[in-house]
């Protein structure tokens, strides 16, 4: 088997706490897991050079605790632990998921990223300063988006998650940061405003730049972001 250990790409350089890097496709990082995880990679997990720009722009400085909501393999936290100097959490329901994630982790010796094993309403934010979302939710919704039938999928539970995160979201300071890829961002409050974004759109940066008290008194123009059929 090929080895999935490369030498560190000419940038600044960084403390990383495993030898492990990126691959130089995805198609070779994902071999890294189990065969029915990896034939789900080209539509459930995310590129790697999606989760590197995702991660730099969600690591302002050292040690940032970045949390991955709906994590699935952990993909993004590997990455973002091996290219950042942040920690990254990953909380994911899925058992099989969790494992793959967690023996991916031992077995490069990553220790700036975990991997939780439960439902998202039950991590506190508190103890995070940043967000990464890629769709956490809409198999509920979405039929042909279920990854498989391990978990229960129920439309409500959209609607459940959906305004958990929302309401989590609204209590986080002025400039925490909130990365989504794909998805219609209904999980990001109108008190963050989306400041980037990249590869046509689908990734998008969101920075909380009001209070909740201030969005819910001033009215403002729709974002683009949100709604891209504005542009």
């Amino acid at each position: 088997m090929p080895t999935r250990l490369y030498p560190q790409s000419p940038a600044p350089p960084i403390e990383s706490d495993s030898e492990f890097l990126t691959a130089f496709r995805d198609h070779e990082f994902d071999r890294d897991y189990p065969e029915d995880i990896y034939q789900q990679s080209a539509c459930h997990w995310t590129p790697i050079d999606v989760c590197q720009m995702a991660a730099e722009w969600l690591v302002e400085k050292p040690g940032t605790r970045v949390l991955d909501i709906g994590c699935g393999p952990g993909k993004f936290c590997v990455i973002g632990a091996t290219t950042t100097q942040g920690h990254f959490t990953g909380v994911e329901q899925r058992s099989r998921l969790v494992k793959a994630a967690r023996d991916l982790l031992d077995r490069h010796r990553i220790t700036r990223a975990e991997i939780v094993h439960g439902n998202i309403t039950s991590v506190s934010f508190d103890a995070f300063d940043a967000f990464y979302l890629f769709n956490p939710f809409e198999e509920n919704i979405l039929p042909m988006l279920r990854i498989d039938h391990d978990v229960q999928m129920q439309p409500h539970l959209y609607d459940d998650y959906t305004l958990h995160v929302q309401q989590q979201l609204e209590l986080k300071p002025l400039g925490t940061r909130i990365v989504t890829y794909y998805g219609s961002c209904a999980e990001v409050p109108e008190c963050y405003t989306c400041t980037k974004t990249a590869y046509d759109g689908t990734l998008k940066l969101w920075l909380k730049t009001r209070s909740h008290h201030e969005d819910t008194e001033d009215a403002t123009p729709p974002d683009p972001c949100r709604f891209p059929h504005l542009i």
